[in-house]
């Protein structure tokens, strides 16, 4: 299903956190890096690294052990390398910081009545404390993490879960992202879906994407929409 009657027709704006609100990937690249360095394998570069963001911190550590998106590391390592990863993570993680525009642009939609909320592949132990740090935990009533419900993006249920909590017609809730597990997810669950352009879609242009929209920045979504 797909909605090009603008301005749609809008209740709730569901928000991906990665690539979309926050700039993470130097951060997630150097812990990745860092624990790469503790387990005496080489580093991987940044670049690379980045491409793997978006679907959680497990598949991000494997795409590390193995530097391809779809081989399996050993059991023993990969059990041996989350606790490594996530140590360093939580040391660096408060430094990623809200893309250009990012806090505006929230303080717009909320002037204009949509309900805001976070859905993340990231799991709730670094989705929390990322949030309050960068200052956007009070612009939204409900945050789903990679881990909050038994099935994550580009599963549906993160959507359809948000928009029961919101009271609204999923097809009146909007997901912006930046990749294809959000286009997934919202096509999946019947909502309609922009993508901003800057963030980590495994490297490759959003706008080959099944999508509504490609939005420059988060404000650019205002324009495409009429609360109702």
């Amino acid at each position: 299903m797909s909605f090009k009657q603008f301005p749609l027709p809008v209740s709730a704006i569901v928000i991906d956190l990665d690539g979309t609100l926050l700039h993470s990937a130097p951060e997630l690249a150097e812990a990745a890096n860092r624990m790469l360095r503790d387990l005496g394998r080489p580093a991987v570069s940044q670049d690379l690294l980045g491409s793997y963001i978006g679907n959680g911190i497990s598949w991000l550590v494997k795409r590390a052990l193995t530097g391809d998106m779809h081989a399996e590391p050993d059991a023993a390592l990969f059990d041996k390398a989350v606790p490594v990863f996530d140590r360093h993570y939580r040391e660096l993680l408060l430094h990623s910081k809200p893309y250009p525009g990012v806090v505006t642009a929230l303080q717009a939609m909320q002037a204009a009545g949509f309900k805001l909320g976070c859905i993340t592949n990231k799991a709730e132990r670094f989705t929390e404390p990322l949030l309050k740090s960068s200052g956007l935990a009070p612009y939204f009533s409900i945050v789903v993490s990679g881990d909050t419900l038994s099935e994550k993006k580009p599963h549906p249920l993160p959507l359809l879960h948000s928009a029961k909590f919101f009271g609204v017609p999923v097809e009146n809730m909007l997901m912006i992202g930046d990749s294809l597990s959000d286009t997934l997810a919202a096509r999946a669950a019947g909502c309609p879906v922009f993508c901003v352009p800057y963030g980590y879609n495994h490297g490759k242009p959003v706008d080959g994407l099944d999508l509504d929209a490609v939005i420059p920045d988060l404000a650019g979504a205002l324009k495409l929409i009429e609360h109702v």
